[in-house]
């Protein structure tokens, strides 16, 4: 008998059979509209429905707080669009705790958002009619905001000169996503099914932040928040890109239930040696490569890519087939269509 997306995902999460193996979606606005026009879908839903794409509901609390200039998000950081040979990304240009140089300095001179800055008040309404589908939301990643708080190259040298700052600034945000999620979850009691506890640790050769100041400054917080996950029912899910190997074990220690992107291409992220260690653990969510396979392959390379990610990660179940990023508006439609369609086709390899 046929699943419904939910209980496909929860089939994987629950490390039991599902009728085959979920599919999941992540792409930019540009590709989707692509996309809805290749199919000649009406809407975003439509075009992944007729993909079989097993897709997440993403609610999130509307902001009501202080009227703040276009451009500025809620700490004061301002974002434009940085263009590149693969798409374009939001990129954090402005960095307003930058030129500060202790905590009480902050804490002095700087105003923290509030939870009360959001409403949650239409959180359930945007999960009705979505009752088959997962829905993920709250959670955290927060060396990401301290990042665009500091700036990117400050932020990194603050951990090692100016650790008493770091604690500070990340207290507060960890404060404030705690804050967040737990409403969230009041809102919508038993219907959230992933929480993402995420970071960017990785690079493509290797960690970019020490594991001593990961599990200084970044663990504790992150076992916080994905505690309240799983007091709410949830799962966690846990994005982070690059070569972050050295830290898999500590991220399971620490209850992390779903691993994302499985950037197989870098060196220390193999497939087989992921599935065979940590396989057990972990499911896996991701594995289709962005950077050369779905831009720059054929149509059979797609499908040859999907058919080891069924046979490698997919193996005895735990997988959950993906992009490793955000499909871009560079990448052929066709190769995309081709991954979703080999994917319903032969997702049966339980």
């Amino acid at each position: 008998m046929s699943m419904t997306p939910l209980e496909r995902w929860l089939a994987v999460l629950r490390r039991e059979k599902p009728d085959r193996v979920p599919m999941d979606y992540w792409g930019t606005n540009d590709f989707t509209l692509q996309l809805m026009t290749y199919l000649g879908c009406p809407n975003k839903r439509a075009t992944l429905e007729r993909l079989h794409i097993d897709f997440v509901v993403k609610p999130k609390a509307v902001y009501v707080g202080l009227p703040r200039p276009r451009g500025l998000d809620a700490f004061g950081c301002r974002f434009s669009f940085v263009g590149h040979e693969a798409g374009a990304f939001e990129t954090c240009v402005t960095h307003p705790l930058a030129d500060f140089k202790s905590a009480e300095e902050i804490e002095r001179d700087y105003k923290w958002p509030s939870p009360d800055w959001w409403d949650y008040s239409t959180i359930a309404d945007q999960v009705k009619g979505f009752e088959d589908y997962p829905v993920q939301a709250g959670g955290s990643e927060l060396f990401t905001i301290y990042r665009n708080l500091r700036g990117p190259d400050q932020a990194l040298a603050d951990l090692a000169e100016n650790p008493k700052m770091v604690h500070y600034i990340l207290d507060k945000l960890f404060n404030l996503a705690y804050q967040d999620t737990l409403r969230i979850f009041e809102s919508i009691p038993d219907r959230v099914t992933l929480c993402p506890v995420a970071e960017n640790l990785g690079d493509p050769t290797d960690l970019m932040i020490a594991p001593r100041h990961i599990r200084e400054f970044l663990l504790p917080g992150m076992k916080r928040m994905i505690n309240l996950a799983h007091e709410g029912g949830a799962f966690v899910f846990h994005p982070d890109e690059g070569n972050i190997r050295r830290m898999i074990p500590d991220l399971i220690e620490a209850g992390i239930d779903v691993l994302n992107p499985i950037q197989w291409r870098c060196p220390g992220m193999e497939r087989v040696a992921l599935k065979r260690d940590f396989g057990g653990a972990v499911v896996f969510h991701g594995g289709m490569d962005n950077q050369i396979t779905l831009p720059y392959g054929s149509e059979e390379d797609v499908r040859m890519e999907v058919r080891l990610n069924l046979r490698i990660l997919g193996k005895g179940g735990g997988y959950i087939l993906a992009s490793c990023h955000n499909l871009q508006s560079s990448i052929p439609v066709e190769n995309v269509v081709a991954m979703y369609d080999t994917g319903y086709a032969e997702g049966q390899v339980y």
